[in-house]
């Protein structure tokens, strides 16, 4: 399902960018499409222990798809930049020991499995410090702003005749912060940081990537991007990190 949302509304963002008037202010779009293969470390647990992803839910890496819009604004209004990742990771597994998950217990010597959804979106709304650009002839441009990002949650398993999951959507507000380096015209450097951190929570999302442009207005950009995700809401407990490079391709006019 969240697959076929993301194809729907890139295309429905870049053609509605298309017919803002362009009168009194430029106005820009970006728009990429993209994998990552991310390495998952951490901890989960469900009323109960957290219990460590890799060695008791057999959780490892996964390709992860990606999708991304970037829309400058006229005048005073802020930018816009959307970005959709889903995050899932599945496995099945036996152990040694009994463990407590939700109000279940999950035997011990008896082959599970489990999933968990992380799917998250993200909006921020940012301005571009004012004469950077200008000041360094085009070369360097430095943004920041609001991100506003809305995490999908859901954690289930399943163990012969015994069932257990939850489920919960979460809106958290970040802080939005980017950069960007243009040497040469179809060369750039840049990076981007989302994160906020309050009582033991904390959501952080770092991106770097190279984008190297071909056909004036197409560009493929290769790059690396860690997410550390601490959180104790509805009763679950997720405290993990992600890490893996990420390919894209995309446009931007």
């Amino acid at each position: 399902m969240f697959k076929k949302r993301i194809w729907f509304w890139i295309p429905m963002i870049c053609l509605f960018s298309l017919l803002i008037p362009r009168h009194g202010g430029a106005t820009g779009l970006e728009a990429a499409v993209g994998i990552s293969y991310q390495d998952f470390q951490g901890g989960l647990g469900y009323k109960g222990d957290s219990l460590d992803v890799n060695n008791v839910f057999k959780y490892h890496r996964a390709a992860q798809f990606f999708g991304r819009v970037k829309i400058d604004m006229p005048l005073i209004i802020p930018n816009i930049y959307l970005q959709a990742t889903p995050l899932r990771f599945d496995g099945s597994a036996t152990n040694n020991v009994s463990f407590k998950f939700g109000d279940q217990t999950v035997s011990a010597g008896v082959p599970f499995s489990s999933a968990l959804k992380l799917d998250h979106y993200d909006l921020a709304l940012y301005y571009g410090l004012p004469f950077v650009k200008q000041a360094t002839l085009g070369l360097i441009n430095i943004e920041a702003g609001l991100n506003i990002r809305v995490f999908d949650v859901k954690t289930e398993i399943t163990q012969r005749a015994i069932s257990e999951s939850k489920s919960f959507n979460l809106l958290v507000p970040m802080v939005y912060l980017g950069f960007q380096v243009k040497p040469v015209s179809f060369l750039s450097l840049e990076g981007e940081f989302r994160g906020i951190a309050y009582n033991d929570n904390h959501y952080y999302d770092l991106i770097g990537r190279v984008k190297y442009y071909f056909l004036k207005v197409v560009f493929v950009s290769a790059g690396y991007r860690h997410e550390s995700i601490s959180m104790d809401q509805s009763d679950i407990k997720l405290d993990v990190g992600f890490s893996g490079p990420v390919l894209e391709v995309g446009l931007q006019f």
